[in-house]
């Protein structure tokens, strides 16, 4: 995985005075988005080079009932080959690595995604989801087997989502427990993806509240959503996030990755992200070992939007595969 080039967040011991002391300011929070999404978009060859590295941040995610083993290997090998060759060539990118951040499955898909990746001689990264996704309502024993089978399977990255009950209960010492029980299940073999589902949380004071003690209890990302709830990803939600992470390099030393999902499908989208964390955090964090973004159908807009600038014209959606 690319985070195991920098150093891990070890966690630190849990600091319920940190904690109690977070507040939001609402309307600032909101007025910062505001202004963040009116902002002048990135234009010509300086966004086709951002479109490119917001690719190398996608964790590629197949996460639906009807998932099959040729499912999964169509996405593992567009996960390998992300953009058609031809764009590639005419970019002048040629010989140049470009895959995916990860590819996000199910812990009973993994072995699928691990036989494709070696088939197609791929390093791309096998992430899974755990701990009762998508609503983490199954007892803590449970959701540590899940991590740990996943890991078994071959996954190096885990995506768990916490209980949304603690943060409403105000049950910060419980989730501080429970997070670094999961990190530990990870050991050092992979790396941890605490999903907050902010969208169930209430207020955003919540949210920096539930990004704080993820942190402490030694998360290497914190994640928006689940993908599944009725909100998912949203500026001020990623803005309270993302200074939750800086407070806590600040405090820390310590680095932790941040990640948008649902609802993020367009091009143009990606931009304004990749854009956010440049301007709140610096350039270190729009890399993958810091960055991605849990999406399913963004690849195909962006691959679009790339042809765009190499030919001039829009391709239909078919013509860019598993788009």
């Amino acid at each position: 995985m690319a985070a195991g080039s920098r150093e891990r967040n070890p966690g630190i011991p849990l600091d319920l005075g940190w904690v109690e002391s977070c507040v939001v300011n609402l309307p600032a929070a909101n007025r910062r988005a505001a202004t963040h999404k009116t902002r002048r978009s990135i234009k010509k060859e300086w966004q086709a080079a951002w479109l490119l590295r917001a690719v190398t941040c996608i964790d590629l995610t197949t996460l639906d009932g009807d998932d099959t083993p040729s499912k999964v290997d169509r996405l593992c090998h567009k996960a390998s080959t992300p953009v058609r060759q031809d764009i590639i060539t005419q970019l002048g990118m040629d010989g140049v690595p470009l895959s995916v951040g990860a590819v996000c499955v199910y812990p009973e898909r993994v072995p699928d995604a691990i036989r494709s990746m070696n088939t197609i001689n791929s390093q791309v990264p096998i992430a899974s989801v755990a701990a009762g996704f998508p609503a983490g309502q199954i007892p803590l024993d449970q959701r540590l087997q899940e991590i740990k089978r996943a890991i078994e399977y071959g996954a190096t990255e885990i995506d768990i989502v916490i209980s949304r009950t603690l943060v409403l209960k105000s049950d910060w010492a419980l989730l501080y427990e429970e997070v670094k029980a999961c990190r530990e299940a990870c050991g050092e073999g992979a790396h941890l993806k605490t999903i907050l589902g902010t969208g169930h949380l209430g207020t955003l004071t919540n949210v920096y509240k539930a990004s704080v003690v993820c942190m402490m209890a030694g998360s290497d990302f914190i994640k928006t959503s689940t993908g599944k709830e009725a909100v998912n990803a949203t500026f001020p939600v990623a803005l309270t996030m993302i200074r939750a992470i800086r407070e806590y390099h600040t405090r820390t030393g310590y680095k932790v990755g941040f990640k948008p999902a649902g609802g993020i499908r367009a091009a143009k989208d990606a931009l304004s992200w990749l854009a956010l964390m440049k301007e709140e955090l610096g350039d270190d964090w729009t890399k993958p070992d810091l960055f991605r973004i849990g999406a399913s159908s963004l690849l195909g807009d962006i691959e679009r939007q790339l042809y765009h600038h190499v030919t001039g014209r829009y391709a239909a959606i078919h013509e860019m595969p598993l788009s």
